[in-house]
Formats: structure tokens, sequence, C-alpha cells
């Protein structure tokens, strides 16, 4: 096991590294290390690491929840209002659509498991995402309009919209009802995990501002609260459940608005835990990926996933029907809200896990959307951001 954490770390990074120097998402060096080091090539991970990944995954997607959280100011957002809504929700369901539409002709999957593949590629990745929104953010590109706002709000809550619809269609795979109460449970879920979220963000910042302690030890508080969280929604079994996501992210939005220098200081300790935790994360990812099954369905899954795409960006299209912002603007906004990579990873493999006869596709159709689309997604903000933005302050 041991070997196996030393191999995840050090080949992962340099594979990082050496597609960072390349002008590439360095994810994609980490996904390749794992396809390489896992079960379908050399099997250098030991079974216990490979068992336990699902966990360690979650673990990744809680911290890099809260750091957007603890980064995001909500205050820009409230130019846009409707729209920003309307992101939350709308580019997810037009994407689902598609592949509703178009996954069970060329996949040849029943529309159930259409509707399993769709959610798990339809929500957008906070890996690739919120570090260069914060970065539009430092540099001032789009903040006067709240769009790196924008973007990023609604790309937290389109993840807990996608991964409760993900839930909801697993449980009908499983034999399950899908009654109206599952589906009133999505809003209801999201308004309870704000609330719960900025509860604890405010305790969080009574408690803090009255006992000095170092910030380490402040992050351990707050990462052990939040998987607390995902483990107590884990084990409800009511029909009305919170979301755990929306509440760890809201830990975070809610503690910057009382303690916001607080929150910035554990914003950085915060991104040093991702450094290792996005390593495992999409390491652990590729050594799930079957080499062999990625080569049979290849061509139909890259239609299946441009033509997703491409619903996805007249969601986001619609959603900015009405707003103040430029055409080259609503542009980047469509460009940015692309790319797939944590959820994915976080999700993709648990069909299989599960059993399912569509478990290998939909992992391996998981797989080539983050190979695509995260560094085309990334390629496409860091290229066009100071062309199509506005800078709101000089430098």
């Amino acid at each position: 096991m041991l070997l196996s954490i030393s191999l995840i770390l050090i080949v992962g990074m340099s594979m990082g590294w050496i597609c960072r120097k390349c002008r590439l998402p360095s994810l994609l060096g980490m996904l390749i290390t794992g396809m390489v080091l896992g079960p379908y090539l050399l099997n250098l991970l030991d079974e216990i690491i490979l068992g336990i990944s699902a966990e360690l995954r979650k673990i990744a997607l809680v911290i890099i929840l809260t750091r957007a959280g603890l980064g995001l100011d909500l205050s820009g957002l409230k130019k846009l209002g409707r729209p920003a809504l309307l992101m939350c929700f709308l580019p997810a369901t037009f994407e689902l659509i598609g592949m509703l539409l178009l996954a069970p002709k060329l996949m040849e999957l029943s529309l159930l498991e259409a509707a399993i593949m769709g959610s798990v590629l339809a929500a957008v990745s906070p890996a690739v995402v919120v570090p260069r929104m914060v970065k539009l953010m430092d540099e001032g590109y789009g903040e006067k309009q709240g769009i790196p706002q924008l973007i990023l709000a609604g790309a937290s809550v389109d993840d807990v919209y996608v991964i409760v619809l993900f839930s909801t269609f697993v449980g009908m795979m499983q034999g399950e009802s899908a009654s109206v109460i599952s589906f009133v449970n999505i809003p209801i879920s999201i308004l309870l995990g704000i609330g719960i979220g900025l509860s604890f963000g405010f305790l969080l910042a009574l408690y803090f501002r009255k006992v000095h302690i170092r910030d380490t030890s402040k992050v351990l508080i707050v990462l052990s609260i939040s998987l607390l969280l995902v483990v107590l929604e884990d084990s409800l079994t009511t029909p009305i459940t919170f979301s755990a996501l929306i509440a760890i992210m809201f830990i975070g939005i809610g503690l910057r608005r009382k303690r916001e220098k607080v929150a910035a200081r554990l914003s950085a300790k915060y991104g040093k835990l991702w450094v290792a935790a996005e390593v495992f994360l999409f390491v652990l990812v590729g050594a799930t990926v079957n080499i062999g099954y990625l080569g049979k369905v290849g061509i139909k899954a890259l239609l299946v996933i441009v033509a997703a795409l491409l619903f996805r960006m007249l969601g986001v299209f619609l959603c900015l029907l009405g707003t103040n912002l430029l055409c080259r603007e609503r542009l980047f906004v469509m460009l940015a809200y692309t790319p797939k990579a944590t959820v994915q990873a976080a999700i993709g493999g648990i069909p299989l896990a599960l059993g399912f006869a569509c478990g290998d596709t939909i992992l391996t159709v998981a797989v080539l959307a983050i190979v695509i689309t995260a560094p085309l997604g990334a390629f496409a903000i860091d290229l066009s951001y100071k062309k199509l933005l506005k800078k709101s302050f000089s430098d």
C-alpha cells in the first residue's frame, strides 16, 4: 500500500507537471498515470487503495467545494439575478435531455441507463473551473459584470443538482420507485443544504472569533464537520434529505461573510490540501478505466459527448437572455461551462461498482469526456478571457 501511495504521488505529480509544461491541464497527466499504473496495464496499485478509492474521491470533492465556498463572493450575482438561478439547473437539464435523445440510439442503452449516463456527464468541473475563475477575479476580468461569480456559484449548485438526479436514477435502476417526493426533494435538499451550511459557517466564525487557534487546526475542524455532513446525508433514510455538498460549500460562504480574513487564509490552506487530493482523485479514476473497452465505444461516445455539449451550450445561451452581457461575454460563459472532471471522477465508477450492465460504458464515456473537455475547456478559458471579458481595474 505504501508503494502504491508513493507511485500515485510521484508519478502523478510528474505527469501533471509535464502536461502543464505542454500547456495542458495537469489532471490529464494524472488520468494517464492511473491508466498505466492500474489493473488493466501494469497493475502496480494495491487492491486496498483501489478498494477505498470511492471514499478518497469523495474527500477530494469535499476539499474543492469548501475551497470554492471560502473564495466565493456572492455580491456580484445580485446584478444578474434570474440568470444566476437558471445557470444552476438549465444547462445541466439541457445536456441530460440531449443524452436521453441520443444515447439510446447511438450507445444501445435503455432510457433509464441513458438518464444515469446523462446525470454523470451533465455536471461542470470545479477542478477545472474553480481555480480559473478565482484567477479571473484576482486579475479583475469580468468581475464587475459578475461573470466569474456567476460561473462559480452556478457550477457548484449545478454539480449538486446533477448528483441528486444521479442518486434518484440509480435508485430507480435498483428497483426503487420514482415517487413525486424524490423530485420534490431536489429543491428542498438544496435549500436545507444552504441553511445548514450557513448555520455552521456563522457558528464557526463566532467560535474562531472567541477561541484563538492555528489556521491548520481551523482547517481540520471545518474538514471534520464537512465529512460528518457527508456521512449524515448518506445515513439518512427519510424521504426528505439535505444536500451535504451544498452545505459544505455554504460553510465556506458563511464563514467568509462573517470572517473574511480568516476565510482567505483557510482558502490558501485548502489550496495546499487540494494539491494532494487532486492527484489521488484523478489517478484513481484513471486506474478504473478499462483501456480495451475504451476502443470499443470511442467514436459513438465521442459523438454523444459533443452533441450533449451543444445542448448544454444552448442551455447557457438561454440562461443569459435578457442580461446586459455582451455577445463575447456570453460566448465566454458558454465555453467556460463545458469542462468535465471532478464530478465525473467522483461518481462515474459507481454504476460499475453496483454491477449495472451499463457500468463499463458509463465509466468509459465519463473518462473520455474528462480527457476531451478538461483540456479543451481549460484552453478555451485561458486563451479567451483577456479577449472576451472586460478588465475591472488596472494592474
